[in-house]
């Protein structure tokens, strides 16, 4: 695994040098649109939607678009000004019941790996939580953008998961819901019967993803049938490499001009 941020855990005056991992990979079966007589890749341009107009990469820039449909564009200048943050710490604000975390909110998980030197501090303060029952909220700045997160166990590992905020929940609004539904005693013996003939242990290694593998069994007896195409790949190449160009000197275009050179 590869570190994708390297900094410190903060909890009062003592800090945990750590670097940060993504815990999770996405093992969902990705398609490519391409033609079906040659197997050949489908590109996109880029295209004005109101004159039809081919933009360069250099001529593009981000808008935000409201909910009245009224497209505001950003430059490069407005977005500096945003409040983004280089901090390299993960500040503990406070530890609270694991209970008060609600599942709703968890979004992406990482693990923190100690620095040699920081072993001591770092076990100090995954025996805290586990003694404890709790976890730790946690502010941490992760490409430039500061959320809130929790530090909790998982086996001898830290384990950071970053929050949703508030408004990214959805109130679960069904009218449905509201009418009455009168469950009678032996409706309510029979599910407890159900749930009781059905309850263990959760075991991960018992699922599989059997969409996924029916696909891999159906690419692997297409490629033994020989039905494969062998798209031209220097054509796709160079595309590609004509397009990094023009963005490496859109870049360099652009840094000269923000610093009152001639381009």
């Amino acid at each position: 695994m590869r570190a994708i941020w390297k900094g410190a855990v903060s909890f009062g005056l003592v800090n945990v040098p750590v670097r940060l991992y993504s815990a999770t990979e996405n093992h969902d079966v990705q398609f490519r649109q391409v033609h079906a007589e040659d197997g050949g890749r489908i590109k996109y341009q880029r295209v004005c939607s109101l004159d039809g107009e081919k933009v360069a990469y250099s001529d593009i820039a981000k808008g935000y678009e409201t909910e009245e449909g009224q497209m505001v564009v950003l430059t490069d200048a407005d977005l500096a000004e945003l409040p983004l943050s280089t901090s390299k710490e993960i500040a503990v604000d406070r530890f609270v019941p694991a209970e008060q975390i609600s599942p709703l909110v968890l979004d992406k998980v990482y693990y923190l790996e100690p620095d040699k030197a920081a072993i001591k501090p770092y076990a100090l303060l995954r025996s805290a939580l586990e003694e404890s029952g709790r976890v730790a909220v946690v502010t941490v700045a992760i490409r430039t953008r500061v959320t809130v997160a929790v530090l909790r166990v998982h086996e001898d590992t830290l384990a950071l998961q970053t929050l949703l905020w508030p408004d990214e929940v959805r109130e679960p609004d069904f009218a449905v819901l509201a009418e009455k539904s009168e469950v009678t005693d032996a409706e309510q013996a029979m599910a407890a019967m159900l749930v009781e003939s059905l309850s263990g242990d959760f075991d991960p290694s018992a699922y599989e993803d059997e969409y996924e593998q029916a696909v891999k069994q159906l690419v692997e007896a297409k490629l033994a049938g020989g039905e494969i195409h062998e798209p031209e790949a220097e054509k796709e190449e160079s595309a590609e490499v004509v397009d990094l160009l023009a963005a490496l000197q859109a870049s360099v275009d652009r840094a000269k001009k923000a610093r009152g050179e001639a381009v």
